[in-house]
């Protein structure tokens, strides 16, 4: 779960619960597992908190899901999975601007069928992005993608903390909840808009993982 701070160097708070882990990949599985994490978050304390993925049984929770969410270039709206796969540059090939009007589970499948070496870093827009902080260009287009929203969502969407039950922090880099609480937490400090027009910013906010 991630909780965003309102002071302090950093910009979120993780926490972790133990709860019965429903196994197998169908959607009621997961729905289980949603509803088993927020139970233990409740026990420790945490009584509202919101699933952010396709797998939420709220819709705004849904909607907020990155493979919901749509991002702007140049006058034209891209799903965000997509913008992000097709942004990755490796050793032998990159970026991929062509599969940006893809559907994201399209362009994930395109990235991942291409052999083109190791990922050394993102290009958009004509501009280069690192590797480091790992997931700093995810979680900023993300924010990106949120931010002409961030009036509502401070209005409307308030929750203790976000939690993304397709997120597997042993194996993934990437979370939709954290970069929600990220967002929930510049808006709040009054450093969104900074956060958004320049990269370099954003990722110091990070931390280096």
């Amino acid at each position: 779960m991630f909780i965003p701070t309102l002071a302090g160097t950093q910009l979120t708070h993780e926490r972790s619960f133990e709860f019965n882990w429903s196994s197998g990949f169908a959607e009621s599985q997961k729905k289980k597992n949603v509803i088993a994490l927020h139970n233990a978050a409740k026990r420790a304390g945490l009584e509202n908190v919101l699933e952010i993925s396709t797998k939420s049984d709220v819709e705004v929770g849904r909607r907020l899901s990155a493979f919901s969410l749509k991002i702007n270039l140049e006058g034209f709206q891209y799903p965000l999975e997509s913008v992000y796969q097709g942004s990755k540059v490796f050793e032998r090939q990159g970026p991929f601007p062509e599969i940006f009007e893809f559907q994201p589970r399209e362009a994930k499948r395109f990235i991942r069928e291409i052999d083109a070496g190791n990922l050394i870093g993102f290009e958009l827009e004509g501009k280069r992005f690192p590797l480091s902080p790992k997931n700093a260009f995810y979680d900023w287009l993300y924010i990106r993608a949120l931010a002409g929203h961030s009036e509502w969502i401070a209005a409307n969407v308030d929750y203790d903390g976000y939690t993304d039950i397709e997120f597997n922090p042993e194996k993934q880099v990437n979370c939709q909840a954290r970069a929600f609480a990220e967002l929930k937490s510049l808006y709040a400090r009054s450093e969104l808009e900074k956060a958004v027009a320049d990269f370099d910013y954003f990722a110091s906010r990070l931390p280096p993982i």
